[in-house]
């Protein structure tokens, strides 16, 4: 039983200082490229959904003239 802990300690120790840190620094390495690359892809979203809203802005925009030449006081009444 002892023999078997004894061959075992030698793989789990090295596994432990050598395996393990790099696995680690893979791991987050790897996360990091891929939030690097999903901030450019929000970023590219972002600026879309801001286009599309200005565009947005201006039809209500202009329906809203177009109301307030066709029916007087629309903002007034009751929903």
């Amino acid at each position: 039983m002892t023999n078997v802990l004894g061959i075992l300690f030698v793989p789990a120790v090295l596994f432990m200082v050598i395996v393990a840190p790099l696995w680690l620094i893979f791991h987050y390495v790897t996360v990091w490229k891929t939030q690097r690359h999903a901030g450019r892809v929000d970023q590219g979203t972002l600026n879309d959904m801001w286009g599309t809203a200005h565009k947005l802005e201006t039809r209500v925009g202009a329906l809203e003239k177009l109301l307030d030449a066709e029916v007087p006081g629309w903002r007034s009444r009751p929903l």
